[in-house]
């Protein structure tokens, strides 16, 4: 399962949760939230298809949020901030997927 897959099958296990993910795609700064499953560029257009991940495996993560559900950009409710890589597959691993 690729990385973005992974996020969003996490987000599936903790619908309480939203991820606040800041990338880089293709040399490209994006902004991209995932809930319930799915992913959504804040920045960029998102394919219609909710099967097709908004984060490719080549995009690099600069930074990671968790946030309460629902997502209020004028008031975030954050969990924790400023996660890496490693700390969100962690993340997955510890729901199982």
């Amino acid at each position: 399962m690729v990385f973005a897959q992974r996020l969003e099958q996490y987000t599936l296990k903790r619908p309480e949760e939203v991820l606040l993910i800041d990338a880089e795609i293709d040399g490209e700064e994006d902004c991209v939230t995932i809930f319930r499953g799915f992913s959504s560029s804040l920045m960029r257009s998102t394919a219609f298809d909710p099967d097709v991940p908004v984060l490719p495996e080549s995009a690099t993560i600069v930074r990671a949020d968790r946030l309460c559900s629902p997502y209020n950009p004028d008031d975030p409710q954050y969990i924790e901030r400023d996660l890496d890589r490693d700390r969100l597959e962690d993340l997955c691993d510890s729901v199982g997927v």
